[in-house]
Order: structure tokens, then sequence, then C-alpha cells
């Protein structure tokens, strides 16, 4: 925006202490037009920012500052916990231009729906319509004057990119299920008895068979219905999902090739992957570990009429803090790839 050309950009990170806020940390420290000016985390305050994030060595002498201590921003992250981040948005409105939420909290139009799935009504119904949310591929133009982004879920984000070329095009039933697969991170840095070493090696564990969270994200945003369940795999990041679609008519796999090649053929950070020969023939995330990037592809069953969108990235960056600075430099005006070049690695 015209406001902000030609100086950086001061941000703050609210939870700037877990996963997805080390994370904003190292996204927001490396990004030429973002100065990281406040990172901010309640039981943390006053220790080194490095500590908490020792990725981070070398690159930053900052302290995390309470929540009372820290100062204005231009934008600010809030990288806080579902549930709560509802009760933070008002004092925290009042402290920066912009506000990018990678709770729940906003991403749900109907209060009855988050209720649902989230188990609490929702306390600040009346700010939801203020938000706009952060799916760079759909809502760039809404995202270049937002001042209050709402980040969705990382599942989610690849169970859209996967499914709306389908939907958009009219190619599949109302019906879909999705099935998704998360790496531990996923859990967050405060992750309970469940996620300790000894239990989640070697598991593979349902933690949500039917009615996953995401869900009412993902039918938002395609208009389908869909039923979700998620697997925690061993994995440490990344995130992939299946989704089955049965087609309401005969469809060749060069004609489905070209529905998403068109839908994501100029998209700086949706990649087309589904190819017969290699080692990575559909979305695999490890070798998307640290990158914005969520491949998606497809397998066509055409025998049975159906389809299986598959879909993978980084649920901690193009699933969340990648995603919400990619949402950052489109409200500014950057472009979209600025600070977020890392291609990911391989091998790994």
């Amino acid at each position: 925006m015209n406001e902000t050309r030609g100086r950086a950009i001061q941000a703050g990170i609210v939870g700037a202490s877990g996963y997805i806020g080390g994370e904003l940390c190292r996204i927001v420290l490396g990004h030429p037009r973002l100065e990281l000016v406040a990172p901010i985390s309640r039981s943390l305050a006053g220790k080194r920012v490095d500590g908490a994030h020792p990725n981070l060595r070398g690159l930053t002498d900052l302290t995390f500052s309470g929540p009372d201590d820290a100062q204005d921003c231009d934008v600010l992250f809030l990288a806080t916990p579902h549930r709560e981040t509802m009760h933070m948005v008002a004092h925290w409105a009042g402290r920066a231009g912009c506000l990018v939420d990678l709770s729940a909290d906003f991403r749900l139009r109907d209060p009855a729906v988050y209720e649902r799935y989230y188990g609490a009504s929702h306390t600040a119904p009346e700010l939801l319509p203020d938000f706009v949310t952060g799916w760079p591929e759909r809502y760039r133009k809404e995202l270049a004057d937002a001042d209050r982004i709402s980040v969705p879920g990382c599942m989610a984000t690849a169970a859209v990119l996967a499914l709306y070329p389908l939907a958009a095009a009219c190619l599949v039933e109302d019906r879909v299920t999705v099935d998704g697969r998360i790496g531990s991170s996923g859990s967050g840095s405060g992750a309970g008895p469940m996620n300790l070493h000894a239990e989640r090696s070697g598991a593979m564990r349902v933690f949500a068979p039917a009615g996953h969270r995401h869900e009412a994200e993902v039918a938002q945003a395609t208009g389908l219905t869909v039923s979700m369940s998620a697997t925690g795999v061993e994995a440490v990041r990344g995130a992939q999902v299946l989704c089955r679609a049965t087609l309401v008519a005969d469809i060749r796999e060069p004609d489905l090739r070209r529905v998403y090649r068109d839908c994501y053929g100029a998209e700086p950070f949706v990649r087309v992957v589904a190819q017969r020969r290699g080692l990575y023939r559909l979305p695999e995330p490890k070798i998307l570990s640290g990158s914005n990037f969520c491949d998606v592809g497809f397998a066509l069953d055409a025998d049975r009429g159906q389809v299986v969108a598959v879909a993978a990235l980084d649920n901690l960056v193009k699933g969340a803090a990648g995603n919400a600075v990619q949402c950052v430099n489109i409200r500014h005006g950057w472009p979209e790839r600025l600070g977020l070049e890392f291609p990911g690695l391989h091998p790994l």
C-alpha cells in the first residue's frame, strides 16, 4: 500500500515461541521488506528468541516481549490457540494496522458451524465479516486491501487446492471424502503425552476417524459436502490429503490435467504433479519441507468413474506461516515470492 512504500514494515508475532510462531520468525527475519520488532510470548517474556528457536542462532539478538510490553506494529500475526484468539482480537486490533490470524477462530463464516466443530460459542461473531480468507489463489483481489486476514488450516489448504479445480468445473458429484495425514508438528509445541516420542514413533494414529475440524473449511470453500478423517504419521513436518470424488461424466486424463493446469498454471506456489515415472509421481510432503509450495495431482479411475485428488505441503509453511506472509505480500503490493523463495530440500 502507498502509506508503507519505501520503508520496512514493522511486524509482530503473538505466540512467537510456538512452532508456527518460530516459522514466522524465520521467514520475517529473512524477508527484505519486513522487520521483526515484536516477537511476543507470555511464557518466555525476556528470554532470547534463539533460545526457543535454535535454528535462528546468529540471525537475531531479539528477546520475547510480554503482551503488555510489545510495541505497536504495521502488521501483527496471531499464532495463538483456537478458542482463545477471538477474545484477543479487539485488544490487538488497536495495536496494528493489519491483523493476520492463524487460528481457526475467524475461518468459518457461520458461528453455529464454529461451535459445532470447536465446542465453544463464538464470542465475536460481529467481527467475522471483517476477515478475508487467506487463500491467495482465490481471494487475491480482496487480500490487496485487507486489514483483517484469516489463514486457513494446513490440511484444509491442501484439500481445498486439490478439490477446487474439480468443483469449479462442476466435474464431480457433491459428496467427497478427504483422508488427511500429518506429521507431529501439527500438534504444536505444547502437545501432551499422546505425542511423546515413545508413543508417537512408529505409530499411524487415526486421531480423527470422522468429522475432522477442517472438513468445515473445505466444504465452505468448495461448496461440496465433505467427510474428512485424519491420521498422524511418523514425519515431523508435512501434510498430505487424498480426496476421493465421483465424476459426473466421462473424462480423459489429458482433459483432467488441463483443468488443473488452467486453474494453477500462473500460480507462484501451486504446482501440478501427476507423473507416470519417477520417485515422486504424486505430491509428497517430504520434498516440500521448509517451502511455501503446495503440490497437487490426481489419479483417474476411469472404470469406476472416480478421481483421487492428492495434495501435499509443509504444514508449518504453506499450511500456516508461509501462506500468512504470502497474504501480507499481496496486501502490500509486493511480489508474492518475496521472502518465500526457499524451494525445499532433496534428499532429506
